[in-house]
């Protein structure tokens, strides 16, 4: 039987490091069956972010991969606080905040970079919530993308 833990190991990707706190928040918290987690950033292997305002420095494929490194970085806090992917029954809700210019209409593209990973992680069943993908003036540093989500516990 297929597990989160082992969903994850056969896509033979690299967790980041573990956000810290940018400021004064918790990166996650659990509320009896519920685990909330805050607005992730595009935290690399190194701990560098990736920079970028979509539909100027960047176009919307490399928007679509920055939100999949949000995704590990959310995975890489779920990891560092639970243990393991097999403790999260599924995916309740997404929302992808997109840094972009004012033309650009393609944010839930771009989201589906993370909205993919989950699903690869927990199944299309459990790894599909609700969703919000919405197109920002701005973020923090400039990155191209934040998410935040809620998830089920088992």
């Amino acid at each position: 039987m297929q597990t989160p833990d082992k969903n994850f190991e056969k896509l033979g990707l690299t967790l980041p490091p573990a956000p810290k706190p940018l400021g004064v928040y918790k990166p996650c918290l659990i509320d009896g069956k519920y685990l909330y987690l805050s607005g992730h950033g595009t935290v690399q292997e190194d701990g560098t972010l990736i920079i970028g305002r979509i539909g100027d420095d960047m176009d919307m494929d490399q928007g679509k991969l920055a939100a999949r490194q949000v995704g590990l970085a959310m995975l890489a806090t779920i990891k560092a606080n639970l243990g393991s992917f097999d403790k999260v029954k599924r995916v309740i809700k997404v929302l992808g905040m997109v840094n972009c210019t004012p033309s650009f209409g393609r944010h839930p593209y771009v989201i589906n970079g993370c909205s993919e990973l989950f699903a690869a992680v927990w199944g299309e069943e459990n790894g599909i919530g609700v969703r919000s993908a919405v197109g920002m003036g701005s973020l923090p540093d400039n990155i191209p993308v934040e998410i935040e989500a809620l998830f089920e516990l088992h």
